[in-house]
């Protein structure tokens, strides 16, 4: 059953961002990219880590989309859908995304590590607290140097987006 569910929600993912990349209208683009990172957090779950999935929800689903739709309201979208792609452009890029698809699919099948996969819960102790340890003690510096790009992004978005008076 859990292999089955795991399916189900690996197909919505491909199917979502598939549509991340075909879609022609951006909101279209960004609901579905949503989708695709609320399958990502069922795997998790599937997976036992409630942790990873409720981080999924809140990093991704919640501040990015913000981010990505702010970014969407800022463009002109009346132009970007008037725009029509170059017909047979993106045909070498969809084939490659079959085919790694395919590859994918194939591994998930034939290599006979889906029934090895160890649940994440039962690795033993505390996960979050080691996760916090890691994070805080090895990790400091990365995470306060992502923190800062991320900053500097936000203000940079914001300079850009200001409409110059006078």
């Amino acid at each position: 059953m859990g292999q089955g569910f795991f399916l189900l929600f690996a197909a919505g993912a491909v199917v979502t961002a598939l549509t991340v990349v075909l879609a022609r209208n951006p909101v279209h683009s960004a609901l579905a990219l949503m989708a695709c990172f609320l399958q990502i957090s069922a795997i998790f779950v599937l997976l036992e880590a409630p942790l990873l999935a409720v981080v999924q929800i809140f990093v991704y689903v919640g501040a990015i989309m913000v981010l990505f739709l702010f970014v969407i309201m800022m463009i002109d979208v009346r132009e970007a859908v008037l725009q029509r792609f170059v017909p047979g452009r993106n045909l070498p890029a969809l084939t490659l995304l079959v085919l790694l698809g395919v590859e994918m699919l194939a591994l998930v099948l034939w290599s006979g590590r889906f029934s090895a996969v160890e649940p994440v819960a039962s690795r033993g102790g505390d996960q979050v607290r080691q996760l916090s340890t890691v994070l805080f003690a090895d990790y400091l510096l990365p995470f306060e140097v992502a923190s800062i790009i991320l900053l500097a992004a936000l203000v940079g978005a914001i300079v850009l987006a200001r409409k110059e008076t006078g």
